[in-house]
């Protein structure tokens, strides 16, 4: 063990401390995986330099101190840069502080070629930094991938029915699409001057039933899937979800072991679920889990994000990388991979259960009309933040074609599947941007052939699943009041009602 400690192994630790680092900072938007490319990358740079400075310095301990120095170099530049350019906004900045880095990396190869040092009595200290940098991060990872400790909670899961298909009917393949902020039609006409009544007269014409005085129960993503997923207001779902509380944990388990899913496995269901680029709506505890290939796909939002704390930030101001471009093509494979498997869904053997959040029209806006590629970067403003105009700009080029694609894979999954289909086509909150009662106001449609009874123009997403477990499934699950809540952040859970507008009151 003390040979091992004086080893110099400690470059690779601290070329793995950025990695583990900033996930913990972002776990609540990321999974642990993310960091799977960036930890190689980062792991096989350092080998690299390691052996290359041992070619030139001839001894181990002096390349370990060149290659763990250069690393931790690297992925500090950005943090100092950013808090340098916080206090001292002088346009020729970005020169200074290179030039300064570059004095520093080559101060570090000169103190290795002075031969009076001699780095291996410092290996053991070095090793038990390193050690101790890495550790806290990696519990922090393992207790979150694993739901143990504060992250942890006991969410009910929810309604336990007898379910069971009525005497002589199939189940149904149920899907629930939700393309993200998409918002109903008199909001769209009011904040883009967006005419979609052809994409609604599609819907109608196809057998859906449009609820056109719909509104969402939760004014934020999170809260609503939580809420519809679990067929029951959060306040209702255990102690974890107190008005005091910031604690996202309670509302992420309320996704992720949510009742509708459980409910429906237990039924004989299989349950699907696709990739979203946000954990907390990522269900890849569904029995397929359906994701662009982790390895050979587009660079991650957090990859250009850990690109952003090294020297390699600059590449995008000499336009040389764009990463808000590389970004959105993560968004773009994600969104196609959704739009692209109706066909293969179709064909899946049933009964099953699809949960398809499909991000578009959200930001970043990756499509034209026709469903070509854009640069989201062209609907920021010089801030890199959405103004207004910008917002809508981007927002109103993409319903189009986020519209055409829902036809489409609706027509494709009604033409080619076998069993009965329910389809839920539902959006969890309103556009972006909006305020008051319009941050509510969703796109709310069913195609329930035969089953329509109990559907009316207000119903809200906490009601859904209760009429079409009953309608299919015999549940006999009471309908619940139609109330949308609105909770400021970070104090999530701290509910007051909201009316709506629609009906007058």
């Amino acid at each position: 063990m003390k040979k091992f400690l004086r080893s110099p192994w400690y470059p690779f630790l601290f070329a793995s401390y950025p990695v583990f680092s900033l996930l913990t900072q972002n776990i609540t938007q990321v999974r642990e995986t993310a960091g799977i490319r960036s930890f190689l990358v980062s792991f096989l740079g350092t080998g690299i330099l390691f052996l290359a400075f041992r070619l030139i310095y001839r001894q181990w301990h002096r390349a370990a101190f060149v290659a763990a120095s250069w690393v931790l170099l690297f992925f500090s530049y950005g943090q100092v840069y950013d808090v340098i350019h916080s206090f001292w906004k002088y346009p020729g900045l970005t020169p200074w502080i290179l030039g300064i880095w570059l004095f520093l990396f080559l101060g570090v190869l000169f103190l290795a070629s002075l031969s009076k040092i001699h780095f291996d009595s410092a290996a053991f200290t070095l090793n038990i930094i390193s050690l101790g940098l890495i550790v806290y991060p990696s519990v922090l990872l393992l207790k979150w991938s694993n739901g143990t400790g504060a992250m942890r909670v006991n969410v009910p899961s929810g309604p336990d029915p007898v379910l069971l298909a009525a005497p002589g009917e199939i189940l149904p393949d149920i899907y629930y699409l939700m393309p993200e902020d998409y918002g109903r039609a008199d909001v769209l006409k009011k904040m883009d001057q967006i005419d979609d009544s052809q994409f609604m007269q599609y819907l109608k014409d196809t057998g859906f039933y449009v609820a056109e005085c719909s509104q969402s129960n939760y004014d934020t993503s999170e809260l609503s899937i939580g809420s519809s997923l679990n067929m029951d207001y959060l306040q209702n779902l255990g102690p974890g979800f107190t008005a005091a509380s910031v604690d996202q944990g309670p509302i992420w388990n309320a996704i992720r072991y949510n009742a509708v899913s459980s409910d429906l496995k237990n039924a004989g269901y299989t349950t699907v679920a696709f990739a979203t680029g946000f954990s907390w709506s990522e269900l890849d505890n569904a029995d397929v889990y359906i994701s662009p290939p982790l390895l050979w796909s587009a660079l991650t939002a957090f990859e250009t994000l850990l690109l952003r704390t090294t020297p390699l930030r600059h590449l995008d101001d000499l336009n040389i990388l764009n990463f808000n471009e590389l970004d959105g093509d993560r968004y773009r494979e994600r969104t196609l991979l959704d739009f692209n498997s109706a066909d293969t869904l179709a064909k899946m053997p049933g009964p099953k259960f699809v949960f398809m959040q499909i991000i578009a029209p959200h930001p970043p806006f990756v499509f034209d009309p026709n469903g070509a590629k854009t640069d989201p970067s062209s609907f920021l403003n010089e801030e890199n933040i959405y103004t207004e105009d910008k917002y809508t700009q981007g927002f109103r080029n993409e319903v189009p074609f986020v519209n055409q694609e829902i036809e489409d894979t609706i027509t494709t999954l009604i033409e080619k599947s076998a069993r009965p289909l329910v389809i839920v086509l539902q959006t969890d909150t309103g556009p972006w941007l909006t305020s008051g009662p319009d941050t509510f106001k969703i796109l709310n449609a069913y195609y329930m052939p035969g089953h329509t009874q109990k559907l009316y123009p207000s119903i809200s997403p906490v009601n859904t699943f209760r009429v079409i477990m009953d309608a299919y499934l015999g549940a006999n699950l009471p309908l619940l009041d139609d109330i949308s809540y609105y909770s400021p952040i970070p104090h999530i859970y701290d509910f007051s009602k909201v009316s709506n507008s629609c009906l007058g009151g």
